[in-house]
Order: C-alpha cells, then sequence, then structure tokens
C-alpha cells in the first residue's frame, strides 16, 4: 500500500474528500517526520514503533589496502 491507496482508503471509509484525506495522511506523516528527527520515538500500537538510532563511526583501516 502506498500513499495514494492510503488516501483513497481514509476517503472512502470515513466519506471525506480527497484533499481532506490528503491532508489528514500529510499531517501525520509530517508529525512523525518531525518527532523522528527530534529524536523522538514514534509507536504505533500493534503496528510498529520508529526511533532514529544514533551510531558511532569507527575508522578500520584494512591492512592488505596500504
Amino acid at each position: 500500500m502506498n500513499k495514494v491507496d492510503l488516501i483513497q482508503a481514509l476517503k472512502y471509509s470515513n466519506n471525506l474528500s480527497k484533499s481532506g484525506a490528503e491532508t489528514v495522511i500529510n499531517l501525520f506523516f509530517d508529525k512523525m517526520a518531525d518527532a523522528l528527527s527530534k529524536g523522538d520515538r514514534v509507536e504505533i500500537r500493534g503496528l510498529y514503533s520508529f526511533f532514529v538510532k544514533k551510531i558511532r563511526w569507527i575508522y578500520r583501516s584494512e591492512p592488505q589496502n596500504r
């Protein structure tokens, strides 16, 4: 299911206009992206949880390439 399919499903299940359904979907993903960019965790119960994992950079040299 892609974004267009999600908009269509929301439109038909809740009797919304296409622009209204698109606004809801865009708002949802924008708020989710904002939370993740702040380092917050986003959890959708029963579906998935999203978070940004910070890893430290490790420099490893390979002796055979020197």
